[in-house]
């Protein structure tokens, strides 16, 4: 009998340990759960940030509930156009490609054509909120239901055409989440192909939604396309480890030879090249695999995921620090990176950076208004620092319990931080 209870424990415990738990968090509530296989589970979540429920697909690694003590790394496949959560195990193959890696893969729905954002529906906003969603609320309740590395250095994120500019935007937009990301034929630069709006516009009614939702007109709200366009962006990159992958279109050795020209695949190269000539300006290190030959077809991606895990192990094993001193640029009122937060006071959507972040200052660019700078977690809980904003003479700041500083400015401003002994946080 005490056998067949340690038995029957162990079952338990093991049930426990592979599949998730049914519960609301941090806004996401767990409608169901269906284990497809050892290693795959459907769940449908639900979550105000989107209009109904939605599935995500998630891999564990082969002895997952075997390890119950064991953490893993997590890499977030994202899907693309007129797609689903299923896409990548069901034509890109994707179980049997990382049957070897030591991770767990999480493949969340992204719409029809909901192009990773939160949609700017006319300037009201609402759902759907597919960044809140993945970044807000999957990302927290993955790390709070699987037994994850939770930090920067054991999260990656890589989708294909849609999902490739959903991973680089993400990555550009949260860097202090992600230490790797890749674009497979991803169309990662919106703003200088005209193209690629029209079929943005034309994607939205696939969601229910009317034409320009997502970002809003192409002339009128540029700024907003251009808030979450990766070549915009390409700056905050820096640190993470880069991967872009594209074909010419022209029909290549995965295709059959009889296949047409594939002008999907040439717009998003052209894209692609534009993102990694930014890349190169900047003297952002990343992969640039122009593979020439090959069309906008699960052939040339699962290769491309195939090639890419190499890299991915690597990284996971020995990931990069995150950069220190950072510059972050956004062009949102309230943005944050790498654990400082940006508060815009009375200004218009612009773009603004904060510059050579560090327990030594920062310097603010384009600020226009009022503003409030908190650091990041650096220091000392209610250590006391002298703070020169500009030419203005020092002032005494004390550090809060967690060990942040919070500076207000005017306008722009290049800050200095002055350390006392012992008051950097360890």
């Amino acid at each position: 009998m005490k056998r067949l209870l340690a038995a029957l424990l162990t079952l338990v415990a093991l049930a426990a340990a592979a599949a998730p738990a049914a519960h609301a968090a941090r806004g996401l509530q767990v409608i169901s759960s269906q284990r497809i296989d050892d290693r795959l589970t459907d769940v449908v979540v639900a979550t105000p940030a989107l209009a109904a429920p939605v599935h995500v697909r998630i891999l564990v690694p082969a002895g997952y509930a075997a390890h119950p003590r064991a953490r893993y790394p997590v890499l977030y496949l994202l899907h693309g156009a007129l797609a689903d959560w299923r896409s990548w195990t069901d034509a890109g193959d994707a179980e049997r490609i990382t049957a070897g890696l030591n991770a767990i893969v999480v493949m969340p729905e992204g719409g029809n054509g909901g192009w990773y954002t939160n949609w700017f529906n006319g300037g009201v906003g609402g759902p759907p909120e597919w960044e809140t969603f993945h970044v807000g609320r999957l990302i927290p309740w993955v790390d709070a239901t699987y037994r994850t590395v939770a930090r920067r250095g054991g999260r990656a994120i890589a989708g294909l055409s849609m999902g490739g500019f959903g991973a680089m935007s993400y990555a550009a937009r949260h860097p202090g989440l992600f230490v790797w990301a890749a674009s497979f034929s991803g169309a990662v630069d919106i703003i200088h192909n005209a193209p690629v709006a029209a079929v943005i516009a034309a994607e939205a009614p696939a969601d229910g939604g009317k034409p320009d939702d997502q970002f809003g007109n192409r002339v009128a709200h540029e700024i907003v396309w251009r808030a979450h366009n990766p070549w915009d962006l390409a700056g905050n990159l820096r640190g993470l480890v880069l991967t872009l992958d594209t074909g010419n279109g022209q029909p290549g050795p995965l295709d059959d030879p009889t296949r047409p020209f594939d002008p999907i695949e040439d717009q998003v190269r052209l894209m692609s090249v534009s993102l990694h000539n930014r890349l190169g300006a900047l003297h952002i290190a990343h992969t640039w695999d122009d593979y020439g030959p090959g069309t906008h077809s699960w052939p040339y991606w699962r290769r491309d995921l195939e090639r890419a895990l190499p890299s991915l192990t690597a990284t996971f094993a020995h990931p990069r620090a995150a950069p220190s001193p950072f510059t972050f640029t956004a062009a949102e009122h309230d943005y944050g990176a790498y654990g400082w937060r940006v508060r815009l006071r009375g200004a218009r959507m612009a773009f603004s950076t904060l510059a050579d972040a560090g327990p030594r200052g920062f310097r603010l660019r384009n600020a226009g208004g009022r503003a409030r700078v908190t650091t990041g977690p650096l220091y000392r809980a209610r250590s006391a620092h002298s703070v020169a904003i500009g030419r203005a003479a020092p002032r005494t700041i004390t550090a809060d319990r967690r060990g942040r500083l919070q500076i207000d400015l005017r306008g722009d401003a290049t800050v200095r931080i002055g350390a006392r002994a012992g008051s950097l946080a360890a």
